[in-house]
C-alpha cells in the first residue's frame, strides 16, 4: 500500500513535471511567434520597394554628372588618338614603350602629371568593370555604355601589352622625378620616359594580382561582345595570378622608388580580390576556395572593416563575395560558407558604420556628414564607400533581404541607398562651399586645376622648364578638364582653388572610376543582375 503510494506520488511528480516543460514550451513559442510577428509587421510597413530588372525613370542631375565624369577618361588618354571628343587634346606617348619593343602607348595617365602607374591604372579598370557588370542596363539607359566600354578596352589594351610573359609585369612608364621637373603638354613633352617591370628576381605581387583583377573583370565586360578579347584578357588574369601568388612581395618593396607616389601597404588584400574576380570570371571553385579557406584567415580581416581605396581593397572584397552569398552558393561546402558568411558579417559590418545614425557609426565624416579619412584626395574614400553602399543596398533588393541588423537597430536598403546619395549630392554642390567637385558640373567649381594638358593653352609653345609659368599663373586653367574629380575638401569643409594645391585640386582616373561606378548605380534604379555570366 504504502509502495503503491510512493508510486503514485513519483507518477504524480513526474506528471507535474511534464506539465511545466509543456507550459515553459508553449511561452517560447508564442514569444517566438509575436517576435516573428512583430519582424513580420516591420517588413509590411518597409519603404523598401521592389525593383524591376528594367531601369527605371532617370534622374537627370546624375546622368547628366555621369555624362561630365566619363569626360575625364578621354582627357586622361595617351597614345594615337581616335574619334577625338577633347578639342585640346591630340596623340602622345606614341614612343612609349619602343625601348623594349613593346607598344605602351596607350594607358591612361593616372592624374595631373604624365605618368602611367600600373597599379592604379589597374585599379581604375577593375572598377569600371565592375560599375559595368553592375549597372550596365542603367549606363545604357544614359547613353554612357559604349563610351565605358571604350575606356575600359583603352586601358586593357595597355595592360595587355604590358605583360609580354607570365611572369613579367611593366608596371610604369616614365620617371615622376624628372616628370615633376618639368610642366609641359604631354603632346610636346621631351623628358625621357623609362620603363619599370616586376619579375620574379623583383616580385610585386600587389600590383601583379590587381591587374589580374582588371584583367578578370574585363573579361566578363567583354565576354558577350567580343569573345576572343575576353579569352585572351582571362589568359593574362590566369597567367598573372599565378605570378603573384608564387612570387610574392610588395612592390614597393622591390622598387623602393614607387614608394613616394603609390606605396602599397600589402598584398593580402589584391590575392583575395583577385582570386574573387577570378572565380566570378572562371566559376572554378579552386579560386573561389583560395578566397576562403585557405587564404582568409590570414588576409581577409574578418571583423575589422578598412576603407575601399586604390591600396586596399578588403571592403570592396567582402562586398563582392558577399554578391555569392546573396544570389547563391552551389557546391559550396559547409566550411567555405562559414567563410563566406563572414565575409558577408564584416561588409555589414562596414555598412553600418557609414549609416550616420547607427549605433556603431563611423565619427570619420564631417560635420556636414561627407565621410573624410584623410586630407590628400579625401574624396577617395566618400565615393568609394557610397559605391559600396548602394551596390550592397541593390543585393540586399534584388535579394529581397529586408533588413541590415546594426547592433540593435534594423536598417533598410533604401538607408544605404540615401547614404550614398548624401555623398554624391555633397560632391555635387550641396557642401559649406556651394560648389561642386565635379569639374564642368553646375555653376560653381574649381578653375584651378592641378592639371599639366588643362592648364596650359592648346597652342603654347613650352619646352620642360618654362611650361611653369602656366602652372604659377593667376589666371583660371584655359581648358576645362571636364568631369574631373579633384581631391576635395578639407576636414573644416574649406577648399583653396589654386593650381599648386594638390591636395586638394588634382584630379585622378580612380576617382573617375569610383564616381562613374556610383552615378551609374544611382542614376537610375533596377535590379543588379544576380550572375555576371
Amino acid at each position: 500500500m504504502e509502495e503503491r503510494a510512493e508510486k503514485a506520488a513519483q507518477k504524480g511528480s513526474k506528471t507535474e513535471r511534464w506539465c511545466w516543460r509543456l507550459i515553459l514550451l508553449v511561452t517560447v513559442a508564442l514569444v517566438a511567434t509575436m517576435a516573428a510577428l512583430t519582424l513580420l509587421k516591420y517588413f509590411k510597413h518597409s519603404n523598401s520597394s521592389r525593383v524591376s530588372g528594367r531601369p527605371g525613370p532617370v534622374v537627370q542631375k546624375y546622368s547628366e554628372a555621369l555624362r561630365l565624369s566619363m569626360q575625364f577618361f578621354d582627357i586622361q588618354k595617351s597614345g594615337k588618338l581616335v574619334d577625338n571628343p577633347i578639342p585640346w587634346r591630340g596623340d602622345s606617348g606614341l614612343q612609349d614603350g619602343s625601348e623594349e619593343d613593346l607598344d605602351l602607348s596607350k594607358g591612361l595617365y593616372d592624374a595631373g602629371d604624365l605618368i602611367k602607374f600600373g597599379f592604379p591604372m589597374a585599379f581604375t579598370a577593375t572598377v569600371l568593370s565592375w560599375g559595368i557588370l553592375e549597372y550596365g542596363d542603367q549606363m545604357k539607359a544614359v547613353k554612357q555604355l559604349d563610351h565605358a566600354h571604350d575606356s575600359l578596352k583603352w586601358i586593357t589594351d595597355y595592360l595587355i601589352n604590358a605583360h609580354p610573359s607570365p611572369n613579367e609585369l611593366y608596371i610604369q612608364v616614365g620617371d615622376p622625378d624628372l616628370d615633376h621637373k618639368c610642366w609641359q603638354r604631354p603632346e610636346v613633352m621631351t623628358e625621357e620616359r623609362p620603363l619599370i617591370q616586376i619579375n620574379t628576381s623583383f616580385p610585386g605581387t600587389d600590383v601583379a594580382a590587381e591587374t589580374a583583377a582588371a584583367m578578370a573583370s574585363a573579361s566578363l565586360v567583354f565576354r558577350k561582345i567580343n569573345s576572343s578579347y575576353s579569352k585572351l584578357l582571362l589568359m593574362h588574369a590566369q597567367q598573372l595570378f599565378a605570378f603573384a601568388d608564387t612570387y610574392r612581395g610588395a612592390y614597393s618593396v622591390s622598387i623602393t622608388q614607387v614608394q613616394i607616389y603609390y606605396n602599397s601597404t600589402g598584398y593580402g588584400d589584391e590575392l583575395l580580390w583577385a582570386a574573387t574576380w577570378l572565380y566570378h570570371a572562371t566559376g572554378d571553385l579552386t579560386y573561389f576556395k583560395y578566397a576562403t579557406e585557405q587564404n582568409g584567415p590570414a588576409f581577409a580581416n574578418w571583423g575589422s572593416p578598412s576603407w575601399f581605396s586604390w591600396d586596399d581593397k578588403h571592403a570592396a572584397t567582402q562586398v563582392l563575395l558577399s554578391r555569392i552569398s546573396f544570389f547563391g552558393t552551389k557546391d559550396i561546402s559547409f566550411a567555405e560558407n562559414m567563410d563566406l558568411q563572414k565575409y558577408r558579417e564584416t561588409a555589414e559590418l562596414f555598412m553600418c558604420g557609414l549609416l550616420p545614425d547607427s549605433p556603431t557609426a563611423t565619427s570619420s565624416r564631417t560635420a556636414s556628414g561627407l565621410i573624410w579619412v584623410i586630407k590628400w584626395n579625401c574624396l577617395q574614400h566618400a565615393v568609394a564607400s557610397a559605391f559600396l553602399a548602394v551596390l550592397y543596398s541593390d543585393y540586399m533588393l534584388t535579394s529581397q533581404t529586408e533588413v541590415l541588423y546594426c547592433d540593435g537597430k534594423f536598417y533598410e536598403p533604401t538607408d544605404l541607398r540615401n547614404f550614398a546619395i548624401s555623398q554624391v549630392d555633397y560632391v555635387l554642390g550641396e557642401n559649406p562651399m556651394e560648389m561642386s567637385y565635379l569639374v564642368g558640373y553646375g555653376s560653381k567649381y574649381p578653375q584651378y586645376v592641378h592639371h599639366r594638358g588643362s592648364s596650359i593653352p592648346a597652342d603654347a609653345h613650352t619646352g620642360c622648364q618654362d611650361g611653369f609659368k602656366w602652372l604659377n599663373s593667376s589666371n583660371p586653367n584655359p581648358n576645362v578638364a571636364v568631369g574631373a574629380l579633384v581631391g576635395g575638401p578639407f576636414l573644416n569643409e574649406t577648399y583653396i582653388d589654386n593650381r599648386n594645391n594638390s591636395m586638394q585640386g588634382e584630379p585622378s582616373t580612380y576617382n573617375s572610376a569610383l564616381i562613374v561606378a556610383l552615378l551609374s548605380g544611382l542614376v537610375t534604379s533596377s535590379s543588379v543582375p544576380k550572375t555576371f555570366s
